[in-house]
């Protein structure tokens, strides 16, 4: 899953510039013609160590449960373990 969305990714970046230029003059139909993994909307956020997509913690890049194991461990400072 994760080498699909790094092909995702590297289709978005290609496309970009095209699916913007199509988008202001409103050509729907050559929007249309591009390939769907191009689109933007595609791209799933995963944790950096699993590849997990649900439970995914943007300000540190990895899952909910990545997150309280290293927290329990002590790998991330400055978290303490209340109740969880």
């Amino acid at each position: 899953m994760k080498a699909r969305e790094v092909k995702r990714a590297k289709l978005v970046e290609r496309f970009a510039a095209k699916r913007a230029k199509l988008k202001a003059e409103g050509d729907y139909i050559g929007m249309s013609l591009l390939p769907k993994n191009s689109a933007k909307i595609r791209l799933h956020n995963r944790c950096k160590l699993t590849g997990r997509p649900k439970g995914y913690m943007r300000q540190f890049g990895i899952s909910r449960i990545q997150f309280r194991e290293m927290a329990s461990s002590g790998l991330i400072p400055g978290v303490k373990k209340a109740s969880w």
